[in-house]
């Protein structure tokens, strides 16, 4: 356990968390994703759903904010107009941790093709269908520096 750490952010998590680089992604996933079969790097969350996974990596990691579009979510039948519940839960939960950033919704084969290149798979349990996001990691900027 660490101070200022979500518990539910276990070692391996961390480490490719802190691994990554500035405008690497990282895809969260349903227990429905083929995670195993498109991951580089793949870290188990078993037992735990989507959101709270979401909100503990968001409340550590920062967002790309030197592109437009930096979150990016699963859409229902692959069609970017569909959304469900899980969608709108997980833009409050970005809306909280990552303000004024869109999450885009993304076509079926988009999206599939972007998890593929992601630079790590979070395979959570969540039992809702199309509940995956893509995060793109941005920086921390010293404190003598102001953003863009």
């Amino acid at each position: 356990m660490l101070i200022g750490i979500p518990a539910l952010l276990g070692p391996e998590l961390l480490a490719i968390l802190r691994g990554m680089g500035h405008g690497d992604e990282i895809a969260l996933v349903d227990g429905n994703y083929p995670a195993e079969q498109q991951a580089t790097r793949l870290v188990r969350a078993d037992g735990h759903d989507l959101i709270p996974v979401l909100d503990a990596i968001l409340s550590i990691l920062p967002v790309d904010d030197l592109v437009p579009e930096a979150l990016f979510r699963a859409s229902v039948k692959g069609d970017p107009s569909l959304a469900d519940p899980v969608h709108q839960e997980i833009e409050a939960t970005c809306a909280k941790r990552a303000p004024g950033r869109k999450v885009v919704a993304l076509a079926g084969a988009d999206f599939y093709a972007r998890v593929k290149s992601a630079h790590a798979i979070v395979a959570t349990s969540e039992p809702r269908l199309y509940a995956n996001i893509i995060i793109r990691k941005g920086v921390i900027y010293p404190p003598e520096t102001r953003k863009p």
